[in-house]
């Protein structure tokens, strides 16, 4: 598991070029400063170094922050989950039954989208003035919704 590198002062000997402040990762990532803090709080990534008191974050943590940006976009999986996928083997617990978790519920989104996708197209295609109330299609597809 991660552990977050409280105290550290250094950047190692990591090439200063190679590292951005917290506020310019939280930038690239779409996300605020805060949960950039939260997702290290939580032990997700550490930061590279600290440089007077900022996170500073490398490419590798610039990864796997993106790694956890996408795998909440959409609610694929919580943070949870997400740490052990992030922490693989080193966890010392399988992630694949987390990321196969959510693999079934990002496919079952889809097909809920889908669905909805082909209503409003429908909604949109139809030659009925109100398709909400008018289209013989639409209220039989509706009414099957009811008596499942």
């Amino acid at each position: 598991m991660v552990r977050p590198q409280v105290g550290l002062r250094s950047n190692g000997g990591m090439d200063d070029e190679n590292l951005v402040p917290i506020g310019t990762a939280a930038s690239r990532l779409g996300v605020s400063v805060a949960t950039l803090r939260y997702w290290d709080e939580r032990g997700l990534v550490a930061p590279a170094a600290r440089r007077l008191g900022q996170r500073q974050y490398g490419p590798d943590e610039l990864h796997r922050l993106a790694v956890v940006r996408s795998m909440q976009d959409g609610g694929a999986m919580s943070l949870d989950e997400i740490a052990r996928l992030l922490h693989g083997p080193d966890s010392g617990e399988d992630w694949r039954p987390a990321a196969r978790s959510a693999l079934e519920r990002v496919r079952a989104q889809i097909e809920r989208l889908s669905a909805a996708a082909d209503f409003l197209d429908h909604v949109l295609t139809c030659p009925s003035d109100h398709p909400v109330e008018r289209c013989p299609r639409l209220r039989e597809a509706v009414a099957s919704r009811l008596h499942r």
